[in-house]
């Protein structure tokens, strides 16, 4: 039996869904189906359901795509404003290699005015050593001219004293040529004195312009050697830094360098103003101290250009991956990146980044077209993936040179240069070099 909550449930959907009979006629026969409320309720749940799901899809859909429009745009919003900042950085990176070259014209510069100092501090100490040897000479001569001076005056008062007695007067009455005789002699002997006055006086006046000269000389040699020591202050603490930024021990570093350049003699050689085996003056031991400090910025310059402080590549690129792990496209995986890769325009040139010998120039597999540069100190250049080769095995080059053009031949996804430093065969960061000398030059 029912119930009567069934039935009031049922005389809700009479009222809502009446019962409705759908007849089927043909020949022969007719048929109805019967819509009891409950099956038109099911129906009409389904059909709003199949609805509200088409709505919903379709809301779905529209929205997918506004938001994958928006993102679209973004990325090309970000894509412009990564270009925008790639080529911000191409000029700085273009502006700093300007400066660099502008500071390296200042080092020549200040290298030669160096050097013109250097000559003049030289002619000066030679000039102060004449001046010296002739304030003694001149010395010499006054304390002969006192001493005579002296010895006239002597001569002089005996020979009065000998006029003004009762026997020179007996013996000039008796012999007058005589007394014309020594009176002459008195005349020239006083000739003498004045004379020999005079040229006391003039050496002293002599002693004291040398002596004011040397005084200047003094004074402009001290602003030559404060003006050379503050010029090698600037330039030896730079290099130095330079080699300790990139982790070279300095002292082994020049102790190498000065090794292959071991000939003696020129400019550089100390000082070395007397012969007697004496104690050196102070002015002596600060101009040695000096050309020490002049020999070991030589020897810096030397290591420098022997050493891979440069960039590869002189135009505009892009840096694409640096030295370090990063992701495999291929495998998914990690690995090592041994150094540093530049993208630019295919047949970009390329630079030796330092002195060397070509040790490899042809094909390597994984690196395509392949520059191997032995340089000194146990270091080695590698440029790799060029589209052609401009030097030999066996070649030696210098920094600057051009060796190969940019491309992407073996194992490579585009145009660009994959550049590595090694010492002592262990791959080291390049970019510790390049940015080591950046600072300086």
């Amino acid at each position: 039996m029912r119930t009567r909550l069934a039935i009031k449930i049922h005389a809700f959907l009479e009222r809502r869904f009446p019962e409705r009979r759908v007849f089927l006629k043909s020949d022969s026969d007719t048929r109805f189906i019967r819509l009891r409320p409950e099956t038109q309720l099911m129906a009409f749940a389904g059909a709003s359901a199949l609805v509200a799901w088409t709505i919903v899809a379709t809301a779905i859909l529209l929205m997918d795509s506004i938001g994958s429009g928006n993102f679209r745009e973004q990325a090309r919003r970000d894509q412009a404003t990564y270009q925008d900042r790639l080529n911000a950085l191409s000029q700085e990176r273009d502006a700093r290699a300007e400066e660099a070259l502008a500071a390296q014209e200042r080092f020549n510069a200040a290298l030669a005015q160096v050097s013109a100092m250097q000559s003049e501090l030289l002619n000066s100490e030679i000039r102060r050593s004449e001046l010296e040897t002739g304030i003694e000479v001149v010395q010499t001569t006054l304390r002969t001219a006192m001493k005579e001076r002296e010895t006239a005056r002597a001569t002089l008062a005996q020979m009065q004293l000998e006029a003004e007695s009762d026997d020179a007067q007996k013996l000039a009455s008796a012999a007058p040529a005589q007394m014309d005789l020594i009176a002459d002699a008195l005349s020239r002997t006083a000739a003498e004195r004045d004379q020999i006055i005079a040229d006391a006086q003039s050496a002293l006046e002599a002693r004291d312009e040398l002596e004011l000269e040397i005084a200047l000389m003094r004074e402009q040699n001290e602003q030559i050697f404060r003006q050379l020591e503050e010029a090698m202050a600037i330039s030896v603490e730079p290099l130095d830094k330079m080699f300790r930024s990139a982790g070279m021990p300095t002292d082994r570093i020049i102790e190498q360098v000065r090794r292959g350049y071991s000939g003696v003699g020129g400019p550089l050689t100390p000082l070395s103003f007397s012969t007697r085996g004496e104690e050196a003056s102070p002015d002596e031991i600060r101009a040695n101290r000096l050309l020490q400090q002049m020999d070991q910025l030589n020897l810096y310059r030397m290591a420098a250009q022997k050493a891979p402080f440069a960039s590869p590549v002189r135009a505009a690129v892009r840096y694409t991956s640096g030295f370090g792990t990063r992701r495999d496209p291929k495998t998914g995986g990690r690995r090592m990146h041994n150094g540093s890769d530049f993208a630019g325009a295919h047949g970009t040139d390329i630079f030796a980044t330092a002195d060397g010998v070509v040790t490899h120039a042809g094909w390597q597999s994984g690196f395509g077209r392949l520059v191997k540069i032995k340089h000194e100190f146990g270091i080695e250049t590698l440029y790799a993936h060029n589209t052609s080769i401009r030097v030999k095995v066996g070649q030696r080059v210098s920094r600057g040179d051009h060796i190969a053009d940019m491309g992407s031949t073996g194992r490579s996804t585009g145009t660009h240069l994959h550049y590595e430093v090694r010492v002592n065969g262990k791959p080291v960061n390049p970019m510790t070099y390049i940015k080591a000398a950046r600072d300086v030059f």
